[in-house]
């Protein structure tokens, strides 16, 4: 086998990366790569349907129109589930008046049972207040409206599964927007603070609405964010930007022990992202943690890209960013190998940079670890909504106008996910009740947002979301595919139970893409909440199982019953597995080297740009 040959630094830190030919079949923000999934496309259908997707948000209208044409036209042709649905409706009205004369003769030792109970998850009517009347009447009738249509909308022979999602999500929508929850005088909580504070609190919410328009506006961060500065507050690690390539700096971080493991470290963030999720505030740090724990630790901080950038694919993420890493830390710490750590995207490139790495003989990597990351995207989760070929076209005419995909387009696609989390609960807490959430340095990283290149972007979507040619083994890295099954790099692999973004059934199933030896840790939390959980934070705990190179595949459902519970943090439980594939401590490397002197201190200059 060949071994790959490093980049020089020369190569590293000057290159330029030239905008992609001019073709009259494909747009020019589009690589070679990415032609064989895209049609030929007019310069005027993409400046229309940039502007219709300016117009609806970036939501394409033909695919919800399809999604709702499959649901209506077998709902049609479906008598049966007509004739359950008005069953259950009668079923349900049937419940609502019982528990409507239950609550006439209720007393206060012997309340009324409800008549539907809402999901485990759901906390919009947990408070006692939801049980007095009329407000229980209110939030049961709810709930039954929501359980009719989720039966109405699913379970319809012929349906797409696509669809079916598309068009239950849909409802939900719509129906979130009814919420009693929602409103002043169908809010028993609101109108309690109302009355108490003589309408204050409204007040108060009418001026948080007012700041957060101008801000919007303006484009200013939300209040409160000021106090996590970066590089003051949060970021604050201490280390040197060794290497500056037009995409990213690469921090490498001072050692804070008298030795250090020999095998170095290198994180590689999301792009989506700001690195210093990673490195917050100094007390959930876990860039600080690791350096404690004895490793030398290198994070990858990618550039902010905008028009100019737009030209800039999968390719070169992972040659002017990991591999230009790798070649940097080579230098700087020689003849030792690296344990390469992926968040999210991040993950996903460091998948494909491991296979091409085992594809073409180089050996420089001891270990892989992944944090919430997918390698296969056939059942990616709830963000499967937004991604079909519609969506996709659609996004692709947007991009191919701005050069890029902008911060709010994602904020929005995720606030849909999670509209009580993210939108409806907040609205009621700020503008009705009149509280601001205390800002943490979790929100105002969120707040921190970054753009995406809208050719990696495309390349990104149509290649692994809509082709899955990653697990498949069709996804090329210099023009030769790549598969997973030759990765036999032991690995570490992390997901969160309560992950919108990738699912933890979705990560677990690296189990049967690789026979590697594989650690896998499931954590309680969610995609960026459940990585950020350090030693001694309350209400943790993370299952674990490691399953031996070689070993059988394991089912996620048989995974549960068979991998322990821990109460805790995961992070210790990592901090042990690569000390076990670690070598002795030896004396820390020097900041740098000659070829990758300092250029700055940390947190460096990629990760301030807006």
């Amino acid at each position: 086998m060949t071994t790959r040959k490093p980049r020089t630094k020369a190569a590293a830190t000057t290159a330029v990366v030239p905008a992609a030919p001019a073709s009259p079949a494909v747009p020019a923000s589009f690589p070679a790569a990415t032609t064989e999934f895209v049609k030929p496309r007019n310069p005027l259908d993409l400046r229309f349907q940039a502007a219709v997707a300016h117009v609806t948000m970036s939501v394409s209208p033909v695919s919800v129109l399809l999604a709702l044409v499959d649901w209506a036209g077998h709902f049609a042709g479906s008598p049966g589930k007509q004739l359950e649905l008005q069953r259950l409706a009668q079923e349900q009205a049937r419940r609502l008046a019982e528990y409507a004369a239950t609550l006439a003769l209720a007393r206060p030792d012997c309340p009324a049972l409800p008549c539907v109970e809402p999901p485990a998850r759901d906390r919009r009517f947990a408070a006692a207040e939801w049980n007095h009347w009329p407000f229980n009447l209110m939030h049961q009738s709810f709930l039954l409206a929501e359980e009719w249509w989720q039966a109405a909308t699913t379970g319809i022979s012929g349906v797409s599964a696509h669809h079916e999602q598309v068009i239950s999500f849909i409802a939900r929508q719509l129906l979130d927007v009814l919420s009693p929850g929602n409103y002043l005088p169908t809010n028993p909580l609101v109108l309690q603070r109302t009355f108490a504070a003589g309408g204050l609190n409204l007040l108060r919410g009418l001026n948080n609405a007012i700041e957060d328009l101008v801000g919007l506006a303006t484009g200013s961060p939300p209040s409160g964010a000021e106090a996590f500065l970066v590089g003051r507050d949060v970021a604050v690690t201490p280390g040197k930007v060794v290497l500056r390539t037009p995409l990213m700096e690469l921090i490498q971080y001072s050692p804070t022990t008298e030795k250090v493991r020999p095998e170095p470290v290198l994180i590689v963030p999301a792009w989506i992202m700001k690195y210093y999720i990673l490195d917050l505030s100094p007390h959930n740090s876990l860039i600080k943690y690791l350096v404690g724990e004895g490793y030398t630790v290198f994070c990858i901080s990618w550039k902010n890209p905008g028009r100019e950038e737009a030209a800039l694919g999968m390719e070169d993420y992972l040659e002017l960013g990991f591999f230009a890493a790798l070649d940097a830390i080579e230098a700087i710490v020689p003849g030792s190998k690296v344990h390469a750590t992926g968040y999210c995207l991040g993950g996903t490139l460091l998948a494909i940079a491991n296979a091409a790495m085992a594809r073409d003989g180089d050996a420089r990597l001891a270990s892989m670890t992944l944090f919430c990351a997918q390698t296969d995207f056939t059942e990616p989760g709830e963000l499967a909504l937004f991604i079909d070929e519609g969506e996709v076209s659609l996004l692709e005419a947007q991009m191919q106008e701005t050069g890029y995909l902008s911060a709010g387009q994602m904020a929005g696609a995720f606030q849909l996910l999670r509209s009580y989390d993210l939108m409806w609960s907040r609205m009621v807490g700020e503008y009705l009740m009149g509280e601001r959430a205390p800002m943490n340095d979790l929100m105002a990283w969120n707040a921190d947002t970054t753009r995406m290149p809208a050719r990696m972007h495309s390349e990104y979507l149509r290649q692994l979301f809509l082709n899955d040619a990653l697990s498949e083994g069709r996804y090329r890295v210099g023009g030769r595919p790549v598969s997973l099954t030759d990765i036999h790099t032991p690995s570490f692999c992390v997901a969160t139970f309560s992950d919108h973004v990738a699912p933890w059934r979705s990560v677990h199933k690296l189990h049967y893409l690789t026979t590697a030896e594989l650690h896998f840790v499931l954590t309680s939390g969610g995609h960026n909440a459940g990585i950020v959980s350090e030693p001694g934070r309350p209400h943790r705990y993370f299952q674990a199982l490691e399953r031996p190179a070689g070993g059988n595949y394991i089912p996620p459902d048989e995974w549960l019953t068979l991998a322990p519970r821990h109460e805790g943090s995961w992070w210790p439980e990592w901090s042990t597995w690569l000390a076990a594939h670690s070598g002795s401590p030896v004396a820390p490397p020097p900041m740098g080297a000659d070829d990758y002197p300092p250029l700055a201190d940390a947190p460096g200059s990629y990760v301030l740009e807006k």
